[in-house]
């Protein structure tokens, strides 16, 4: 491919012309592609690396670049175009070519730019990067585009204004998953169930519950870890409801979720099509074809409790959701015990999706089985206090393997439970040493090079090569999150500051700070990008409609889709690039089907989407809308279990004498100041209140 088409994603916005192998700008303001800034900005204190690059291995090898004005570059006032700071390009590793991109380069620090505007930098010969902006919160219209993905992605649901852009609106879609049908028994009434709801799992229209398990973890540990990203002012329908708009979205999953969900606590795997030619229309209100549900399987069972015991923890300590958090610990429950004899008797099903719903196969192996169920109890602990949950994750966390020695990105949910559940109250002490002192030895003796600032990287995010696989950008996310664990958990609190910055620059990589140059999130030019994906694999954006290419089709894909990400291991070796290129330039812009394959490439998914979200939550300083703390206040104080048998303990000491209430206003007992559990057993069933000034807790105590 030459530069002129790889290029040709940018028309009208610039054109560039090779003079004797030199990139030259014929309009000075025309971004260029080899000065490598965060498209969308930086904050004034942080630290501010741009990368320049000059390509020597790969697709664009026959182009170079040298900053013209070295050894200093310009920064420059996009508003007012006068330059009145220059800084020094460093030269990376004294010229050397960085293997993974086949880059050599250099870095310019201009950390010291602390004053608020817009800008970018200029080499004096008219090559310029991509306009930024420094300011206190430079990514609050990128977290709710990103966000925005999953209301686009919503299935049985029509997409209109005024919260659905016109461009991107649709009718009411896939309303026959009221009658969505048994892929062994389809003409069998009885068996049809109402499965409308929860998201699009990916580039098709299927949905799978394990497929959702990495997500749904990951966005409630966004909200956990950094709830001041999120506001009430996504612009979804549930916007301006006193709930924060990212778990008003989850729950639209979650509700589906739970309609998967046997009476007995087991848990179909996944609904889809029963043929590949079924439920391709664009856009997604013309799909009438029959949907299908598949088996009850081991995997989705266990997967389902994990999520809906973290879900629980999170719903139940938000006020008006108590009842909702209520719901999901009951049926979490239900499905942990439902799996736990397959666990115990060594009789997990490995191989229950079968394949006659056309889709990805949703089976899990033992490991991630396992993996679930330790995430789970820690999350069924969390919730319930329960020895039971606690006697199972005492009994295997050791096997697993964080305890071994890798903390990894691929097991993201076990990660994060693991290091969760030494900070819960009653934690076993030689549990948590166990689990605290693996993750600082992975840290501290950094054998990846995961942790921290490292000269290694020229892009300065690195992840292994081995990383660079199918849906990249996950792993790329999850390398970013594990340096925000380390500072979270004080491993060397010293190199704190590093782990932080670390992240961001993986931040950083997503808006642009990478080989190509991209913002690897879907038409984001109205958003501040210069410079983005334009095409993604996805069956309502598909090639050749409507919503087809960013700049060349009407309309494109909406904003904020990230998708899959550069791939070394794509299987067209034909069509180079993806192929037969260095690691992160295995990457086209590109979205046509077999036998092209540009799924393997530019296809997103909620698991990816919701990995950088996390990441960026943690540099989402406030969202301006409504803030949450305002209106829908996180309760410090709660008790658990709940629904309780006998006891209840209190997540902090009473502050103060209090009274139990029954639903009929009488005192049942006085609770002293300073206790921290209530013995229950001699009550009837039924409804109570501890009423703390500040705080009426709901007690429901059950048979």
């Amino acid at each position: 491919m030459n530069f002129c088409s790889i290029i040709s994603v940018l028309k009208p916005v610039f054109f560039l012309l090779i003079y004797f192998g030199v990139l030259v700008s014929i309009e000075g303001q025309s971004p260029n592609p080899f000065i490598h800034v965060d498209q969308f900005g930086y904050t004034p204190t942080e630290q501010k690396l741009a990368v320049v690059s000059d390509p020597i291995i790969g697709y664009n090898s026959n182009l170079s670049y040298t900053p013209s004005g070295f050894p200093e570059m310009l920064m420059t006032d996009a508003e007012t175009g006068d330059s009145e700071f220059s800084y020094l390009i460093d030269p990376w590793k004294n010229g050397d070519v960085h293997i993974p991109s086949g880059d050599r380069g250099w870095w310019v620090d201009f950390s010291v730019a602390d004053v608020p505007g817009r800008y970018y930098l200029d080499d004096e010969q008219g090559n310029r990067s991509a306009e930024f902006n420094i300011s206190a919160n430079p990514y609050v219209d990128v977290m709710k585009a990103a966000g925005r993905m999953f209301y686009y992605n919503r299935c049985g649901f029509a997409k209109q204004a005024p919260f659905a852009d016109p461009r991107w609106s649709d009718d009411l879609d896939f309303q026959q998953e009221a009658q969505c049908r048994s892929i062994s028994e389809p003409l069998n009434q009885s068996l049809w169930k109402d499965l409308r709801g929860g998201w699009y799992d990916a580039g098709d229209y299927n949905k799978y519950v394990t497929f959702a398990h990495r997500a749904v973890h990951d966005l409630l540990w966004a909200w956990e870890e950094n709830p001041q990203a999120f506001s009430d002012e996504w612009n979804i329908p549930e916007s301006k409801n006193s709930f924060p708009d990212l778990l008003d979205e989850l729950k639209w999953e979650l509700d589906w979720l739970l309609s998967m969900i046997e009476a007995d606590g087991s848990v179909h795997i996944k609904m889809g099509s029963a043929n590949y030619n079924e439920n391709i229309q664009s856009p997604p209100s013309l799909n009438q074809d029959p949907r299908y549900y598949g088996p009850v399987c081991t995997s989705a069972t266990i997967a389902m409790a994990s999520m809906l015991a973290h879900a629980a923890v999170v719903y139940r300590q938000i006020e008006g959701w108590e009842g909702y958090g209520s719901i999901l610990g009951v049926k979490a429950q239900a499905c942990f015990n439902y799996a736990l004899p397959a666990f115990e008797t060594n009789s997990l099903e490995t191989d229950c999706d079968d394949g006659s719903i056309v889709a990805g196969d949703a089976d899990w192996d033992e490991t991630t089985q396992w993996n679930a169920a330790l995430t789970a109890a820690v999350h069924l602990y969390d919730l319930t206090g329960e020895t039971s949950y606690h006697d199972f994750f005492l009994d295997h966390y050791s096997d697993t393997e964080p305890l071994g020695g890798f903390w990894g990105p691929y097991y993201m949910e076990l990660n994060s439970a693991l290091l969760h559940y030494t900070t819960l109250w009653g934690a076993d002490p030689d549990a948590t040493s166990a689990i605290l002192g693996s993750f600082s030895s992975a840290v501290s003796n950094n054998w990846n090079d995961f942790y921290g600032h490292t000269d290694a990287e020229l892009y300065l995010a690195g992840m292994p090569d081995w990383s660079f696989h199918w849906g990249s950008n996950l792993p790329m996310a999850a390398y970013g999150t594990l340096n925000l664990l380390a500072a979270q958990y004080a491993v060397n609190p010293i190199s704190a500051g590093d782990y932080i910055q670390r992240a961001a620059n993986h931040v950083h990589y997503f808006h642009g700070v990478n080989p190509l140059g991209m913002v690897m999130l879907s038409n984001m030019y109205e958003i501040g990008g210069d410079f983005g994906v334009n095409q993604i694999y996805h069956t309502w954006f598909a090639d050749g409609t409507d919503w087809d290419h960013s700049l060349d089709s009407p309309y494109g894909p909406p904003p904020g889709y990230v998708t899959g990400g550069p791939n070394k291991n794509f299987s067209v070796p034909t069509l180079s690039p993806p192929s037969g290129q260095p690691s992160m330039k295995s990457y086209l812009d590109f979205n046509t089907g077999w036998p092209d394959n540009s799924w393997e490439i530019t296809e997103p998914a909620i698991y990816s989407q919701a990995g950088y979200i996390r990441l960026l939550a943690e540099f989402v300083k406030e969202d301006e809308g409504s803030p949450i703390a305002n209106d829908t206040p996180v309760n410090d104080w709660y008790v658990f279990p709940n629904p309780c048998r006998d006891h209840v303990r209190f997540s902090q000491p009473i502050s103060t004498t209090c009274e139990v209430i029954n639903v009929l206003g009488q005192t049942m007992l006085t609770i002293p100041e300073g206790a921290t559990e209530l013995d229950v057993s001699t009550f009837a069933s039924g409804y109570y209140l501890i009423d703390i000034p500040g705080n009426a807790v709901p007690l429901i105590k059950r048979e």
